[in-house]
């Protein structure tokens, strides 16, 4: 198997893993090995790496500080030093886990000085490895959904140490946004098991307490066992504190040169019990190689949904990667939930909605149907418990809602694209509570500022965030209008439908930048526009919420005709996005733009959609470990890449997609049951010269617009475009639908066509 001269990590493990896939029903080649956990780790990515399985709730990685000694947020770095590997992280995001903290040790222990460089590392999908130097000491990890599986392989004769660390967390300080350690409970219940819990608090989503429960099982008798309390030793074999002080144990080996000891680490949020049963239940035995393997072949059924053709190995490594990162998050707590008993799925770890019902929520329904049916259930079944579905959830406690009530988004899309199994009733309660009852805490869950937004039909100053979740509120209405008429409540579709349009009450046509007319401005309540806001990022407290007026004056999905209108008509539509792009106010790190590069096709330019997304796509994505353009926020910017890169883009909430230009020039896609939908591009160049479409079928009949519907191809079907070097008329004729369209129908009938 060839080894990547880039991040050479790969053994002999592929070719047996391939194998091992194929035989457990993957559809196509083992694309396990085209993925690159390393991609996105620096800069500003913050992706998890380390050992887990699609979806899984353990996710089981390195933590590292700086060589100062100062803590990473996210776990990972390039840099630094390893503290040791614990198994619940966030991917995309920081300030939140980083529990259970396992590291080996040689010599004496010193509890308050573990740490070690790391060399020759290695990483693959549901797999790590590195090799601490200071203990001499080769780490491998792997994991099962609820449980890790710790190898480490000790070079010398001598004292070694396996540690548990319960205090340990990332993000730990006083701020608002970092956690906090309330105490914990460890105890040594034999010469090979210790258990225990670790209480925690707050984190970015500012969540209440949580609970770590954790089952350690060895293969391996310990001549010793410690417990400490404040970094000082202790014979005894428990200890407990309810302060912020360091807790721990250790099982105290004598080694042989290049002996082995594997540790399992159930994990559970409801009791040590159910922690054991995880760890007994999902590794029954000490076969490292095998649960590795199936590790292995759960990402092969997941990754193996797309197949793209043409590719060279670094568009491989980036693509598959993109999807491997986009089916971290949620995470499957199913099974976990200490707040309430239910027969539904339960998923929690939702670090952003506001990031992933974008593009990443759209792309599940269609490569993971029953799983994002699976998600949207578990968001409603929460609204039954907690009174309000959640914008973010993590450690089983909603917040924060960063703008719109964007969960109303992804039931509205999987309603829209067919979904079954899903009781949509609830759903529709859930989303009309959203928009009409204040919550007492409204940076929590539910929508703040709802006084002024539903009696003026916006958010008035000085509200925070008022512009950008005016915009996001006119959407998620426009999310109830679908649902509600779907659902046959025609007086709550005619009411939203109409808030749906409150996005413009904040428009000011007179609001001139760098020569460009109209622009959302903040309004008092009686009218009155107040300054303009002209910040380029504003954050909790501002009008626009991490994005500027360029970004959010253009969002209107639902309506992007009427956006087209207000702007001046088509030409100087187009004209004010290219001075967008062009004059550096495009931001591809950050969610809310995701959609601007296809506003062109509205103006009836989808040359200009492929010039920019081409851009895009080389400019800011590559095979790098900096090669992800902002957070990549549970996999919002990887399925922003993974959409765009094969030809198409969703507008989230609608059963619409748009038609870009293709990286490849054939990509199938399994939707499911036997059901492919398979995009050609003839006269395809990889040098991109022929980026622009000259003609198009759907399944065999033409095609003129540069859009198509989900119903079109929820059965399967084949996009065939035919590709050029220079701009043709096809699909500037008649753009995507719009709400002030003529005629626009609201209602959808699952999954067929308006």
């Amino acid at each position: 198997m060839k080894r990547f001269a880039s991040h050479p990590r790969r053994g002999a493990w592929v070719a047996f893993a391939c194998l091992f896939a194929l035989a457990a029903g993957a559809r196509a080649a083992d694309h396990a090995q085209d993925v690159d956990p390393f991609i996105g780790v620096d800069a500003d990515g913050e992706v998890f790496l380390g050992a887990t399985v699609p979806f899984g709730m353990v996710k089981l990685g390195p933590d590292v500080r700086s060589f100062d000694g100062k803590p990473y947020k996210t776990g990972y770095h390039s840099t630094g030093e390893v503290v040791g590997f614990s198994h619940l992280h966030l991917s995309g995001g920081a300030g939140k886990y980083g529990n259970i903290l396992l590291a080996p040790v040689t010599g004496a222990l010193d509890p308050a000085d573990i740490h070690s460089p790391r060399s020759d590392e290695d990483a693959g999908a549901g797999y790590y490895a590195t090799t601490l130097s200071r203990y001499r000491t080769r780490v491998e990890l792997t994991a099962t959904r609820r449980t890790g599986l710790h190898r480490y392989t000790f070079a010398d004769a001598g004292d070694a140490h396996l540690t548990v660390d319960l205090q340990h967390a990332l993000g730990v300080g006083t701020g608002a946004e970092d956690q906090r350690f309330l105490g914990g409970d460890v105890e040594v219940v034999s010469d090979h098991e210790i258990e225990g819990v670790g209480r925690y608090i707050g984190g970015w989503n500012e969540g209440g307490e949580y609970r770590v429960y954790f089952y350690l099982r060895t293969d391996t008798p310990a001549p010793g066992a410690r417990t400490w309390l404040g970094h000082k030793l202790d014979a005894a074999h428990h200890a407990h504190t309810d302060a912020d002080e360091d807790i721990g144990a250790s099982l105290d080996y004598r080694v042989a040169a290049g002996q082995a000891i594997q540790a399992k680490v159930g994990i559970s949020f409801i009791s040590v019990a159910q922690a054991r049963r995880n760890a007994e239940q999902e590794i029954p035995d000490w076969d490292f190689a095998a649960v590795r393997q199936a590790a292995v072949a759960q990402w092969n059924r997941a990754l193996s949904r797309i197949e793209i053709h043409g590719a060279d190995e670094v568009e491989r490594r980036t693509f598959y990667t993109a999807l491997y990162h986009t089916m971290m998050m949620p995470s499957d707590h199913t099974g976990e939930n200490p707040k309430w008993s239910s027969n539904e799925p339960y998923y929690d770890d939702f670090q952003a909605i506001w990031d992933t019902f974008r593009s990443d929520g759209p792309l599940l329904t269609l490569i993971a149907p029953e799983r994002q049916r699976d998600i949207v259930r578990s968001l409603i079944d929460t609204y039954r418990h907690a009174d309000y579905m959640p914008d973010a959830r993590v450690g089983n406690d909603n917040g924060r809602t960063q703008g719109g009530s964007n969960a109303d988004v992804l039931v509205a899309d999987a309603y829209v694209k067919g979904l079954t199994g899903i009781d949509y009733a609830t759903g529709l309660e859930a989303m009309l509570k959203d928009a009409q009852v204040p919550p007492a805490d409204p940076r929590k869950h539910g929508r703040g500022g709802l006084d002024t937004y539903n009696t003026l039909g916006y958010i008035a100053q000085p509200t925070e965030r008022a512009g950008s979740r005016t915009v996001e509120y006119a959407y998620d209405d426009f999310a109830i209008a679908e649902l509600a008429c779907g659902l046959g409540h025609a007086q709550e579709a005619k009411r939203y439908a109409k808030q749906a349009g409150n996005w413009a009450n904040l428009w000011d046509a007179s609001l001139e930048q760098e020569g460009i007319k109209g622009f959302l401005r903040p309004r008092n309540a009686d009218g009155r526009w107040a300054a303009p806001y002209l910040v380029k990022r504003g954050t909790w407290p501002d009008f626009f919420y991490e994005a500027d007026l360029w970004t959010y004056s253009l969002y209107a999905p639902q309506d992007v005709r009427r956006l087209i209108d207000l702007a001046g008509g088509k030409q100087a539509f187009v004209q004010r996005l290219d001075h967008l792009f062009e004059r550096g106010h495009f931001d591809m790190g950050n969610e809310p733009g995701f959609l601007i590069p296809d506003l062109y096709l509205w103006a009836g330019r989808p040359d200009r959609t492929a010039d920019r997304i081409i851009d895009l796509l080389r400019r800011d994505f590559s095979d790098s470990r900096a090669g992800i353009p902002g957070n990549d926020d549970s996999g919002a910017m990887s399925s922003w890449y993974a959409f765009q890169s094969m030809g198409f883009y969703p507008n989230a909430g609608q059963d619409v997609y748009l038609i870009g230009t293709p990286s490849f020039p054939e990509v199938d896609i399994d939707l499911g049951h036997g059901k492919t939908f398979r995009i050609v591009a003839d006269n395809f160049r990889r040098d991109r010269l022929n980026r622009y479409v000259q003609s198009a079928t759907l399944n065999g009949k033409p095609l003129d617009t540069a859009w198509f519907r989900h119903g079109q191809i929820a059965d399967g079907g084949t996009l065939r475009l035919v590709m050029g070097s220079k701009p043709s008329g096809w699909g500037t004729k008649t753009p995507p639908p719009s709400l002030s369209d003529p005629g626009f129908g609201l209602c959808v009938e699952r999954g067929d066509a308006y």
